[in-house]
Formats: C-alpha cells, sequence, structure tokens
C-alpha cells in the first residue's frame, strides 16, 4: 500500500473562510438581483407617469421664441385642461408641435395686416409676443374655429406655421397630447410657465 497519495484536508479555519465567501457571493447576488428589480419597477413607474400623465417634450425649433427656445426640455399636463393663452403641444403630421391657443371653438378669430389678433371683437393682450406679424396667413379672415377645434399660433409669429395657415388649419381636441405647464432643462430656466 505504499501508493497511497498523501491528500491535504483543508482545516477548519480554511473552510470557514470558504463558507464565508459563499454567503458573501449568495447575499451579494440576492442584493443585487433585489436592486435590479427595484430598478425596473422604478423605471416602469416613471415610464407609464410620463407616458399617461406628464409627458416630457424637448422644443424644436423657434416659433415658440421667446417663451420656449430651441432644445429646451418641458413637461406636459394631460390632466389639467386647457384655455387661451396656454400652450399646448399636439400631434400633426407624426410630429408632436407646440403652439399657444388663441381661440376655441365658436370663437372669431381676425388679424389685421400689422398681425393684431383680435378674438371675437375684443384685441388679444399678447405680452408673450416681442413682435406682432402677420406671417403665414392664407385663411379667410375673419375666422369662426369650428366644432371640436382649437386655433393655435406660435408666439413667433414671423416664422410660425400654424392655424393661420390652411396647411395646418385648426387643430382637433383629439389630437392635443396636453397642456405645457412646467420648463426643466436647462436648470436655470427650471419653473412654471
Amino acid at each position: 500500500m505504499e501508493n497511497k497519495k498523501n491528500i491535504d484536508l483543508p482545516t477548519a479555519l480554511q473552510l470557514e473562510q470558504e463558507l464565508k465567501i459563499l454567503r458573501y457571493r449568495r447575499n451579494f447576488m440576492s442584493t443585487l438581483r433585489s436592486t435590479v428589480a427595484s430598478l425596473i419597477v422604478v423605471a416602469s413607474i416613471a415610464m407609464i407617469i410620463s407616458t399617461m400623465l406628464m409627458p416630457v417634450l424637448r422644443v424644436t425649433g423657434t416659433s415658440m421664441t421667446p417663451t420656449l427656445q430651441n432644445d429646451e426640455v418641458i413637461l406636459c399636463s394631460k390632466l389639467s385642461d386647457y384655455k387661451k393663452g396656454d400652450i399646448v403641444a399636439f400631434y400633426y403630421n407624426n410630429k408632436v408641435l407646440l403652439k399657444r391657443v388663441i381661440g376655441v371653438a365658436g370663437d372669431v378669430i381676425d388679424i389685421t395686416q400689422d398681425g393684431t389678433v383680435f378674438v371675437n371683437g375684443q384685441k388679444l393682450d399678447e405680452p408673450y409676443v416681442s413682435e406682432l406679424a402677420l406671417g403665414e396667413c392664407d385663411i379667410e379672415l375673419p375666422y369662426q374655429v369650428p366644432d371640436n377645434r382649437i386655433f393655435v399660433m406660435g408666439d413667433h409669429r414671423s416664422v410660425s406655421i400654424d392655424s393661420r395657415s390652411t396647411s395646418v388649419g385648426c387643430i382637433a381636441e383629439e389630437n392635443v397630447i396636453g397642456r405645457v405647464f412646467m420648463e426643466v432643462w436647462p436648470f436655470d430656466q427650471f419653473g412654471h410657465l
């Protein structure tokens, strides 16, 4: 029986250290799975909120200057109603546009050659517009807003293509995503609109 090999058995201390390592790995993996699951749940809730209640949008273009600048990030509210003077986001030709509500169903809109806007015979007070302009206007004025539609205009009147143009026209209420209520980026502009 000379062929017996010497087998080194681990000591109790080595076994204890190996068990600690195994327990640590098991706890680490459990914590990792729990953390990943929590992050997935939080991300899902954030996606649902941003999609269903408060869409987050990025401003592209200059049709809403000086109120909104290119590349700003804004929040919309699907839960609140909009009224005249509010900025709304809406779908148009597979794009999301941002414009200001000027008139709702039944309102009569008239715009003079210098760009002054009248709604139902009353001159519209527009402190958000830095320069009045008739812009691209090929509708017959005065114009009555049809049922279930809203008349919108951009704040930068000379460049905005909006309800004054037959290519856009009045917006169907079902195409409205929501009312823009907050600017979130850049941070120095953070706040309610």
